[in-house]
């Protein structure tokens, strides 16, 4: 038996027990109810300078890449609209509408969704919600299957394809890793000049954005993003346009999840006899092979 088929069979096995372990225990996830006091923050688009010290802050935090923050004060990255990707966990986009005389800027990142579709997805429990808002990931759980990037409906999640090694998703971590559970501001939070972010929990966040709505109707649209989209986001928005003009998707008031785990786990459920078949096979390519070893070898 040559190298490239043994090394198949011992894949082959290994990766048969081992979804067999996972798929057997594959149920609908339980939608996460959060904690009243959870954490968020809110976007004041008409606020926004589109200076990207957020962008920089960021980088800086998780140790993207080598940028001064002279280098973010490029505005030419504007021409486009660019989505966040695994060197760049939060970016600003600019969005030129006929009713505003100039242009207003948005920034992007994962939006932390109270029950999100990627945790859903992820049947090996890496990517988990946590009740304080944060939806955080674990690399050691990862199994590299990329569903999170399907399902995610703001098309956040990026993979490493460039590190051939030990390629990981990436994504806005919300700054757990800063403190921001025990009230510590995100990067982008802290280093923002004309507090276009405001970081604070959940319900006294949706106050305030609704507080600024009736105070100035002129200045705002007449909704606050992310308060029951997809079944509400830690990250909520006050915009001077529809959003519908912007890139966040409209969705309806349902969770996500609700919608796809039925299917999912469904399939994944009867996903286990076709693995074990496989490892059959596998087994009997293996004793097929060293009968016709031992058949040359005779001769």
């Amino acid at each position: 038996m040559d190298v490239s088929r043994r090394k198949f069979l011992n894949v082959s096995l290994i990766s048969s027990a081992a979804l067999l372990h996972k798929s057997v225990g594959a149920t609908p996830t339980e939608t996460v109810e959060t904690n009243e006091d959870s954490l968020g923050v809110l976007v004041d688009t008409s606020v926004c300078i589109g200076c990207r010290k957020c962008e920089w802050a960021c980088n800086q935090q998780h140790k993207l890449t080598n940028k001064s923050i002279k280098e973010f004060e490029d505005k030419r990255v504007f021409k486009e609209h660019r989505r966040p990707d695994d060197n760049a966990y939060t970016v600003v986009n600019e969005y030129a509408v006929p009713e505003r005389k100039k242009p207003f800027q948005m920034k992007v990142q994962c939006m932390h969704c109270n029950d999100p579709a990627c945790v859903s997805a992820c049947i090996v429990g890496a990517l988990e919600k946590d009740p304080m808002g944060p939806v955080t990931y674990d690399a050691w759980e990862c199994i590299g299957c990329r569903y999170c990037i399907v399902v995610c409906p703001f098309q956040i999640p990026a993979y490493e394809y460039d590190n051939a090694l030990t390629p990981q998703v990436r994504k806005c971590t919300f700054c757990i890793e800063k403190g921001t559970k025990e009230g510590k501001l995100p990067a982008c939070v802290d280093l923002c000049p004309n507090e276009a972010l405001t970081f604070g929990p959940r319900k006294e966040l949706l106050d305030l954005a609704h507080g600024r709505i009736k105070e100035s109707p002129d200045r705002y649209v007449d909704h606050v993003y992310g308060k029951y989209e997809a079944g509400g986001t830690s990250w909520l928005y006050l915009s001077p346009v529809e959003f519908t003009k912007t890139e966040l998707p409209k969705l309806s008031n349902d969770p996500i999840p609700q919608r796809s785990e039925s299917i999912q786990h469904n399939l994944f459920k009867w996903f286990v006899p076709p693995i074990a078949l496989y490892g059959l096979l596998g087994l009997v390519m293996h004793q097929t092979d060293k009968k016709a070893e031992e058949g040359v070898a005779d001769e």
